[in-house]
């Protein structure tokens, strides 16, 4: 149950894998610099960094005429420390748009930005161990971000046409899509109701077993992003939607040979992936939301923006929502800055006896 499921274990096994595998690929100082971080990072965010470094790594192939015919693996310090600002400036450049026969990619700021993150780190890490004489990012301008005020996310009225959506079906749907909607419909009515009503992330969605639902004082066990194990509570509505779905879908459903714990399983009795989680929110999303843009991380954005209206309290916000720093929860939701105002409107009243 919780992070000791088979789920998270195999996934662990998986993760590490990969990484071992990404990291077979990187020059020693590529690799010494991600086994540095392992104290401080989750493997997803190592496993990200590799990739990324790699991404520069073939693009000094491709573009330095020195390392052309250089295997990656044998890229040593001298060659990282021979490389200039305005190879590094050339590089943002190929990761903001790159067209070519082998590769098409377009990237905006905020992406670029991410990926220059761990090359910055490596070079750093080089030159504070005396493995180079200067850091050649450090010269590189940073892409100029801006704070996003508008943060997406659905009202009242609009979580009810979702829901209803789910329910009912929709005159936009054709007889084929509510035959199928209708043989999942407490399950996609589960997942969005629960997401909706406890900020779930996906990936938290994702690894539930039926085992960490307690309907008996409705709580439920859940494994943080960063893999502690948490504890949360919800209302009648989700005990509904968790009820009916055990009862009248779940219990039907023959689950594949090693999904049998799963909560929530596909028509072919798999575990539901963090993908069809995304594309089944998207699905109902677009048929009630067409003019907003909305993912599960816009569910959870919906939830966190809903119970700061109702409690006021930026603290419990972020415990419920599993945000370590409250500074990520008051930077993300910038709909905050409005609920203020909104109460500041009347909060002095000259005509009011003291």
């Amino acid at each position: 149950m919780g992070k000791d499921s088979e789920f998270y274990k195999g996934k662990k096994v998986d993760q590490t894998l990969r990484l071992r595998e990404l990291i077979s690929q990187l020059p020693a100082p590529a690799v010494d610099f991600i086994y540095s971080k392992e104290v401080t990072t989750q493997i997803s965010t190592r496993i990200q960094y590799a990739y990324d470094l790699l991404t520069y790594f073939r693009f000094l192939q491709s573009k330095n005429p020195i390392l052309a015919r250089k295997d990656i693996r044998k890229f040593n310090t001298d060659d990282l420390g021979n490389v200039k600002y305005e190879d590094i400036m050339e590089y943002q450049r190929f990761l903001e748009l790159n067209i070519d026969e082998n590769e098409h990619h377009e990237n905006g700021k905020r992406a670029i930005a991410r990926k220059m993150s761990p090359l910055r780190g490596m070079y750093k890490y080089m030159l504070i161990h005396k493995q180079i004489h200067e850091d050649p990012t450090a010269l590189v301008p940073l892409p100029r971000l801006k704070k996003d005020k508008n943060i997406v996310r659905m009202n009242s009225y609009e979580v009810r046409t979702i829901l209803d959506a789910i329910k009912n079906g929709s005159e936009q749907m054709t007889e084929r899509q509510k035959k199928f909607a209708e043989k999942t419909r407490y399950r996609d009515l589960c997942i969005l109701t629960l997401m909706l009503n406890t900020g779930i992330r996906v990936s938290e969605c994702n690894g539930l077993d039926v085992a960490d639902i307690n309907l008996k004082d409705d709580s439920f066990v859940i494994v943080r992003k960063g893999g502690a194990q948490d504890v949360l509570y919800f209302g009648s509505y989700v005990h509904e939607a968790i009820n009916d779905y055990l009862q009248l879908e779940r219990k039907h459903i023959i689950a594949k040979e090693g999904h049998e714990k799963a909560l929530f399983l596909s028509l072919q009795g798999k575990r539901m992936s963090v993908d069809a989680i995304e594309n089944l929110v998207k699905k109902y999303a677009k048929i009630a939301v067409p003019n907003k843009k909305i993912t599960p991380h816009k569910l959870r954005s919906t939830y966190g923006t809903a119970l700061y209206r109702e409690t006021g309290d930026i603290r419990l916000v972020a415990d419920v929502l599993g945000h370590e720093n409250i500074n990520t929860t008051i930077d993300y939701y910038a709909a905050i800055e409005d609920e203020h105002k909104r109460q500041a409107r009347n909060a002095v009243d000259f005509n009011r006896d003291k």
